[in-house]
């Protein structure tokens, strides 16, 4: 079997520019030559991703898996400039996403007390209940050329679409008639183009993530060339470290209110997961969901990241370079090192770690950053346009930790007939308890108002950056 790769990028165009123009804007995707009658080619489902935003640098992570013949891996990412491609790993990920992940707990529940001048309650009287839950050839020109850790990459420049075309048909890239045309509108807005193969010899169980940084800030995210591999449906969650809070620009977007949340207590669950479907299918899948917005101790999270990629997941020195590494075998969310080659020293695990952190964090103004998760399940419609982040007009803090403020099939509580419990009834807060028995509460309204978003500007300059994340497949 092999899955396809869709590769993003980030670039922010001239502020003056109308949306549609500003949406020139750089992905990557998977060229690699079609299945053989024996395999299956299956779609992109979901990406997490990483962008950390300052006004010095903009960095991107795209974290999406990739099983099939090593040699057959390939991708192009047009791309604004020249830019600065390093290794990454799982633990960025998973130390973000353990940060930030929903979790919504029922209301608290209080069941009545018996009548005044009752002594002591016989059941359960003034009983709390609580529990947590979450739901080259032509005039192509060859600027750059490097091995990055497993893989081959080089920079391209042409102003010929059709020159470029014929450069990576004939390097093995496979460009499809579909895609034809979106390369060929980037090659006139001016972009660069950057394409990466693993090594000779290097197998798909060798692939880490990959980051790749620009000057500059002014994000956006580009999608048209997402469709490439994607189904009628794309899961996208994105984290954005930055000094303040983000929020999409030319997408429509939405935040849940505890107020809408429902708590069931006989599933142990909230309707939190059916709120967001719902909302989302209100515009026909092409909106964001502002999950959370944080206030975060740089420390802190860089001790997580570095605990995990090296005793979670593990970290291995051989084959680096120079100075000291770990000593367990890599895993999952593990570091690699960079093997010496040439004049190049190579790194240790340690070191490439280091690296990682540094561009993560690189450009903040304080010992604390924000960070702002989104979450969407876009259709493959509204890949045609890219989407556009600008900060927030309210830059307050959204917490991850919900509490449902509504509840159906609650826990039991005493029925009282004077001073005597003669039964139980599901609590509700505007039960009575006295010689009468419990209802169910209502359920929860499912309006909400849409948020309308401005369009990006006061932006200047012209900046891409890209994130690519092919993980090894597990057994």
């Amino acid at each position: 079997m092999r899955r396809s790769i869709v590769l993003l990028a980030l670039c922010a165009v001239p502020a003056l520019a109308v949306v549609g123009e500003r949406s020139a804007s750089a992905c990557g995707g998977c060229f690699g030559p079609p299945p053989s009658p024996t395999e299956s080619e299956d779609t992109v489902t979901a990406h997490r991703m990483v962008l950390s935003v300052s006004p010095q640098q903009t960095t991107l992570y795209d974290e999406i898996q990739y099983s099939g013949s090593p040699s057959s891996f390939a991708w192009v990412l047009p791309i604004a400039g020249q830019v600065t491609i390093g290794i990454s790993a799982d633990a960025v990920f998973d130390t973000l996403d353990s940060s930030s992940t929903t979790t919504v707990s029922p209301p608290p529940v209080t069941c009545p007390s018996p009548p005044p001048g009752c002594a002591v309650p016989s059941a359960n009287g003034g009983a709390s209940f609580g529990a947590s839950g979450s739901s080259s050839g032509g005039s192509v020109n060859v600027s750059n050329q490097q091995t990055v850790g497993p893989y081959q990459t080089v920079q391209l420049q042409s102003t010929d679409a059709s020159a470029l075309d014929d450069w990576l048909t004939t390097n093995g890239y496979d460009i499809t008639s579909d895609i034809e045309p979106v390369i060929a509108a980037y090659v006139s807005q001016g972009f660069n183009f950057l394409a990466m193969k693993l090594v000779p010899g290097a197998g798909v169980q060798s692939m880490r993530p990959v980051r790749v940084t620009f000057s500059g800030a002014s994000p956006t995210l580009p999608l048209r060339m997402v469709a490439a591999g994607t189904g009628a449906q794309v899961g996208i969650t994105l984290w954005i470290v930055a000094d303040g809070r983000w929020e999409p620009a030319n997408f429509p977007w939405f935040h849940i209110d505890d107020s809408q949340i429902v708590w069931d207590w006989s599933a142990s669950d909230s309707n939190y997961t059916t709120l967001r479907q719902q909302q989302e299918a209100a515009t026909g899948f092409t909106s964001w969901e502002v999950e959370s917005s944080l206030d975060l101790d740089v420390g802190s999270v860089q001790e997580q990241i570095e605990n995990l990629a090296q005793y979670g997941g593990g970290f291995s020195s051989s084959g680096g370079g120079s100075g000291s590494g770990g000593t367990q075998s890599v895993g999952a969310d593990g570091y690699e090192p960079i093997p010496a080659s040439g004049s190049d020293p190579g790194e240790t695990a340690d070191q490439v770690m280091q690296d990682d952190l540094t561009a993560l964090f690189s450009g903040l103004s304080s010992s604390t950053f924000r960070l702002t998760r989104l979450r969407t399940d876009l259709a493959h419609s509204a890949l045609s346009s890219d989407l556009q982040l600008q900060a927030a007009t309210d830059q307050s803090a959204l917490s991850n930790l919900r509490t449902a403020a509504q509840s159906v099939n609650g826990p039991n509580c005493p029925v009282y007939d004077g001073c005597t419990v003669v039964g139980t009834a599901p609590y509700t807060p505007s039960g009575d308890a006295h010689g009468s028995s419990f209802g169910c509460s209502t359920t929860a309204s499912t309006g909400f108002d849409w948020t309308e978003t401005a369009q990006l500007a006061g932006l200047t300059g012209l900046l891409g950056l890209v994130a690519f994340r092919a993980r090894r497949r597990r057994g």
